[in-house]
């Protein structure tokens, strides 16, 4: 599902998730390496014509990740302290590097550095985990095909 898909079926939920990444620039991102273990990497993520791109260094080890298995998982910058100002934000799904025409489209819309490699979202999974009220945390999950689900614990 495209980022757009999940706006029109979510829109406020996407809203706040789009806000909680736009306050910072770099985030986490989690691929998965040859052997099967978890690599994780700085990265910016551009939310844009209804997308969620990642972009990467030309020849990043992310990048030869992503182009062997898809997988990912990103996770908005918690920012300073322990206080997860918006919450914690985090986006599943799987990437595949984008074509030479919108590529190009790409560089001419957000000027990034090259060379550099571009890929297209799936997504799969958004979760948002924050406090309410100081007592309550609240995890609020989505996945394609379902609402948005809201557990509370104390």
């Amino acid at each position: 599902m495209t980022w757009a898909a999940f706006a029109a079926a979510e829109p406020d939920f996407a809203r706040t998730v789009e806000q909680r990444f736009g306050a910072f620039r770099h985030h986490v991102l989690a691929t998965l390496r040859k052997d099967g273990s978890p690599r994780t990497s700085g990265l910016e993520a551009d939310f844009r014509a209804g997308e969620l791109w990642l972009g990467m260094m030309d020849g990043s080890l992310k990048a030869r990740d992503l182009r062997r298995d898809p997988r990912f998982a990103l996770r908005a910058n918690p920012g300073e302290g322990t206080g997860l100002g918006g919450g914690d934000v985090r986006i599943a799904g799987r990437a595949y590097e984008a074509d030479a025409e919108t590529k190009a489209w790409y560089v001419e819309e957000a000027e990034p550095p090259q060379p550099f490699h571009l890929f297209r979202t799936e997504v799969t999974e958004v979760v948002l985990t924050r406090v309410e009220d100081e007592t309550y945390l609240v995890v609020q999950v989505w996945k394609p095909g379902e609402a948005v689900r809201t557990l509370k614990r104390t």
